[in-house]
C-alpha cells in the first residue's frame, strides 16, 4: 500500500534487524522502529506498536528469526517462542505463526537454523500479502452483488483491519481497496473504535493515503446510520474464529452485528484461514478475551492546535474502569466469512471447507 504515494509494507526485514511502522505514533507521525532482539519484538507486540492478527503473526515469526540469530539451540528457540507467545492471548495467528516456525526449524541442525528462520519468516510475510489479495477479490464479488441504497455504496467497518493490521493489503479493507481499484463508487463509515481509537487513528489514515472516501463516526452512531438506510454492508476483521463460526474481534463488533441483523444488512467478516481455530468448538464460551490496562479507558491521547502531543484524563479520579479488548459475535449474526479460500458460511461446515480449500491450493502450488 502507499504512504505519501510510496509503496510500503507494515513490517519488513532490514539486514539483521526487523523494521516496522510504529502504529502508536499514527496518524500524526510516521515512525519506523528497528528491533534487533526477541525482547524488543515482544514489547512491540504487547504495546501494540504492531497490531492486527495477521501482522502479529508475521511479527512473531520475525521475532523467532531474531532469536535464532542469537541462540538457535533448542533451548534458545523455546525461550523465544515462549516470550512471544505470552504477549497477546486472543489473536490465534500469533500461536499459528510460532508453530509454523517451530515446525520448520526444530528438525534442522542448529547451524542451519538462523538462516532458515529468516527464510521461513519472510515466507509467512509474503504469504500474508498473497492471502489478502485473494480475500480482496472474494470480497469484491460480494460487494458487486449489493443493491446500494443510494448512488454510492456505503460500507461500515470497525477497528482497523486494513494493511496496517497485516503485512500488506488488509483483510476487511482488502475488498474496499479492490472495489475502488475496480472503479466502484464506494464510501466507508469508520468507527472511531474507543478506547484506543484504531479506527479514527489508523483506518481513517490509511484510507486517506489510498484515496478512499470515508467519514469517521462515533462508535454509537453505527446503528443510527443503519436504521437510516445509509449503510449497505458491514465488513470487519477477526482475531480468532472458532470452529462453529463465532468471531472474536475488537470490542464493539458484537453491537454492530446486532444492529446489522436487526436492519437486514449483510455483516461480513474477512480473515485468513490462519485465523480459524478448529480447536475451539464454541467461541462465546471458549475464546480467551484479553483485558488491557484501565488507563486506556481513563486517558485519551492526541495532538493540540500547536501539533504537540497531549494526554488527557476523561474520567473522575477514583472511578474504576474495565477494558476488555475483544468481544465475540455469535455465528448466527455473521452473513459470511471471507477467506482466501472464498466466502464461506459462518458454521462448522464453512470453517472446514475454508481450511480444506487452503490445503488444496497449497498442494496444487507445490505440484506446479
Amino acid at each position: 500500500m502507499r504512504v505519501n504515494g510510496v509503496p510500503m509494507r507494515a513490517i519488513w526485514r532490514d539486514g539483521a534487524r526487523v523494521a516496522f511502522i510504529d502504529q502508536t505514533r499514527l496518524p500524526h507521525r510516521i515512525a519506523v522502529v528497528h528491533a534487533d532482539s526477541v525482547t524488543l519484538m515482544a514489547q512491540a507486540i504487547a504495546s501494540m506498536q504492531v497490531r492486527g492478527a495477521p501482522l502479529i503473526g508475521a511479527a512473531a515469526a520475525f521475532g523467532v528469526a531474531l532469536g535464532a540469530q542469537r541462540d538457535a539451540s533448542d533451548e534458545g528457540l523455546r525461550a523465544a517462542v515462549d516470550a512471544l507467545a505470552a504477549t497477546r492471548p486472543t489473536a490465534v495467528n500469533l500461536q499459528w505463526a510460532l508453530r509454523q516456525m517451530q515446525t520448520r526449524l526444530t528438525p534442522l541442525p542448529v547451524a542451519e537454523r538462523a538462516a532458515a528462520a529468516w527464510v521461513a519468516a519472510q515466507q509467512i510475510a509474503d504469504d500474508d500479502v498473497a492471502t489478502n489479495a485473494a480475500i480482496g477479490q472474494h470480497g469484491l464479488e460480494l460487494i458487486r452483488g449489493l443493491q446500494p441504497r443510494s448512488s454510492r455504496l456505503n460500507l461500515l467497518t470497525h477497528c482497523n483491519a486494513g494493511w496496517l493490521a497485516t503485512v500488506d493489503g488488509g483483510t476487511a479493507l482488502a475488498p474496499v481497496y479492490a472495489a475502488l481499484d475496480a472503479g466502484l463508487d464506494i464510501h466507508v463509515w469508520v468507527d472511531e473504535t474507543r478506547p484506543r481509537n484504531q479506527g479514527a487513528a489508523l483506518t481513517a489514515w490509511e484510507l486517506g493515503q489510498h484515496g478512499v472516501p470515508h467519514t469517521v463516526i462515533a462508535d454509537n452512531a453505527g446503528g443510527h446510520l443503519m436504521q437510516a438506510g445509509r449503510v449497505d454492508a458491514v465488513i470487519v476483521g477477526a482475531d480468532r474464529i472458532a470452529a462453529n463460526g463465532d468471531v472474536a474481534n475488537k470490542i464493539g463488533t458484537y453491537l454492530k452485528a446486532l444492529a446489522a441483523h436487526d436492519c437486514g444488512i449483510p455483516f461480513w467478516v474477512a480473515a485468513p484461514v490462519s485465523t480459524l481455530d478448529p480447536l475451539i468448538a464454541d467461541g462465546v464460551a471458549g475464546i480467551p478475551i484479553e483485558t488491557r490496562h484501565a488507563d486506556e479507558v481513563h486517558w485519551l491521547s492526541g495532538v493540540d492546535t500547536t501539533g504537540r502531543k497531549r494526554r488527557v484524563r476523561i474520567t473522575p479520579e477514583g472511578s474504576s474502569a474495565l477494558n476488555p479488548a475483544f468481544d465475540v459475535t455469535p455465528a448466527r449474526l455473521v452473513s459470511a466469512i471471507i477467506t482466501e479460500s472464498g466466502a464461506v458460511p459462518a458454521n462448522r461446515e464453512g470453517v472446514v471447507s475454508a481450511i480444506v480449500g487452503k490445503g488444496q491450493r497449497a498442494r496444487a502450488n507445490r505440484d506446479l
